[in-house]
C-alpha cells in the first residue's frame, strides 16, 4: 500500500512538533511538506525548530532536511499531498480562511485547531464516540464546490478525560455535569524553560477554554440534520479551567447526576468495556483498551498514568457515590497526544478507513 503524502501546516510549533513525531514511522502517512510562517520558510526543518525542539524524542531523520513552505502558499505546499495536518498559530478569523483555502485547493484538512469547530457542516470528531459524523463531509463539499477537499476537526484537548466517559454512561442519560480541569503547560504550546514563571505556580484562567469544556461536548453527542450538525441539548455541564506546574496531561475533576440511577460497578463495566471504530477497524493509533479504570485511591496520576496507551487512551478512578451529585470521579487525558495531534491522527486514519482520504 502506498502511503498517503501529508503536509503539517504550522509545523514548528509543539502541536506541529508532535505531528511530526507521531508521523515519523506511521504505516499509512508520511509527511512530504512541512510549512510555518514567512520566519521559518526556506530553512530546513531542522534549522527552524533548532533550539526550540520540545518533544521528548529526537527530531525524525525523515524529516529533518525537508524545505519548510509559507504557510500561505496554498499552491505549492498542497500540490503534491493528499491532505494535511493543520495547527497553524493565527487570529481564528486568518486560520478559518486558509483552511478553508486548501480544502478549496482539493486538499482535505484535519485540523486541531479551533476555528472551524462550530462550523456546521464540519465534523468535530472523537472517533470512538461520533463517527458517524464524517457523513456531513458530503453536505461540506457541496457548500465549498469541491470533489475531495473538506475539513475535518478534533476537538479542544480540556474534554478528552470526561467527555468520552459520559458517552459510555449516555443509557443512564447525565443531565448536569460539573467539571473542573487542571491543564498541563503544553496545552499553551509551552515548555517550563519557555515560561519559568509557571513553576510552583497555579493560574485559575484558560482564555476560552471553560466555554470550549462546556459546549463541545454538545456537538460532538448531536445529530445530523438538513446538512448540519445540530447539537445535543444535554448534558448540562459547567467548568473551571485551571493551568497547573506540569508538563503533560489534563486532570479532569467531574460530578454528574444521572435521570436514571446506575450502580458503581456497572458505571465502571461500562467505560472499561467501551469501545468504537478505532478498535473494531483496528485502525494504527487505536488504543486497545480506550479507557481504563484504576482503583488505588490515588490514581490516576500524570506520572504513571499519563502515557497510558502511547498517549491515545484515558485513565479514571475514584468513581464513588456523591453527597450533592449522584457520583464524581477523576479523569486524565494526554494532552498533546490524545488531546491534540494524536487525536487529529487517528481521525485522519478513521477518514481514511471510511475513503474520504485517498491519493489524488
Amino acid at each position: 500500500m502506498n502511503k498517503l503524502k501529508v503536509a503539517i501546516l504550522g509545523g514548528t510549533g509543539m502541536v506541529g512538533q508532535r505531528f511530526a513525531a507521531l508521523l515519523a514511522d506511521h504505516p499509512w502517512f508520511e509527511v512530504s511538506e512541512i510549512a510555518a510562517s514567512p520566519s521559518s520558510a526556506g530553512k530546513t526543518y531542522e534549522e527552524a525548530v533548532y533550539g526550540r525542539w520540545k518533544m521528548e524524542t529526537p527530531l525524525p531523520e525523515a524529516v529533518k532536511k525537508l524545505v519548510v513552505k509559507d504557510v500561505s502558499d496554498v499552491e505549492g505546499v498542497s500540490g503534491d499531498v493528499d491532505f494535511c495536518f493543520s495547527a497553524v498559530d493565527m487570529k481564528k478569523d486568518e486560520i478559518r480562511a486558509i483552511e478553508e483555502k486548501y480544502a478549496k485547493a482539493e486538499t482535505p484538512v484535519v485540523s486541531n485547531n479551533s476555528a472551524h469547530r462550530w462550523t456546521e457542516d464540519v465534523p468535530m470528531i472523537i472517533p470512538e464516540i461520533n463517527p458517524e459524523h464524517t457523513d456531513i463531509i458530503e453536505a461540506q463539499k457541496k457548500r465549498l464546490g469541491t470533489r475531495r477537499g473538506f475539513i475535518a476537526v478534533k476537538p479542544n484537548c480540556s474534554i478528552q478525560s470526561y467527555a468520552p466517559v459520559l458517552f459510555a454512561w449516555r443509557e443512564f442519560k447525565p443531565f448536569d455535569v460539573v467539571v473542573s480541569t487542571y491543564q498541563a503547560i503544553s496545552g499553551a504550546g509551552k515548555t517550563f524553560k519557555d515560561w519559568p514563571e509557571m513553576e510552583g505556580n497555579v493560574i485559575p484562567y484558560i482564555g476560552g477554554e471553560e466555554e470550549k469544556s462546556e459546549k463541545e461536548p454538545l456537538k460532538i453527542y448531536g445529530r445530523i440534520e438538513d446538512g448540519r450538525i445540530v447539537p445535543a441539548s444535554s448534558p448540562r455541564i459547567t467548568s473551571q479551567c485551571i493551568r497547573i506546574p506540569v508538563l503533560y496531561g489534563h486532570t479532569a475533576s467531574v460530578f454528574v447526576n444521572f435521570e436514571k440511577k446506575p450502580d458503581r460497578d456497572e458505571l465502571i463495566r461500562l467505560i472499561t468495556e467501551f469501545s468504537g471504530e478505532p478498535q473494531k477497524l483496528k485502525l494504527p493509533s487505536a488504543p486497545s483498551q480506550f479507557i481504563r479504570y484504576l482503583t488505588e485511591d490515588d490514581r490516576p496520576q500524570v506520572v504513571s498514568d499519563v502515557n497510558y496507551e502511547r498517549g491515545f487512551g484515558i485513565s479514571i478512578g475514584r468513581l464513588r457515590k456523591d453527597t450533592v451529585f449522584d457520583y464524581k470521579f477523576v479523569g486524565l487525558s494526554h494532552n498533546t497526544i490524545r488531546g491534540a495531534a494524536g487525536g487529529a491522527l487517528l481521525c485522519a486514519e478513521l477518514l481514511k478507513a471510511k475513503g474520504f482520504l485517498t491519493e489524488k
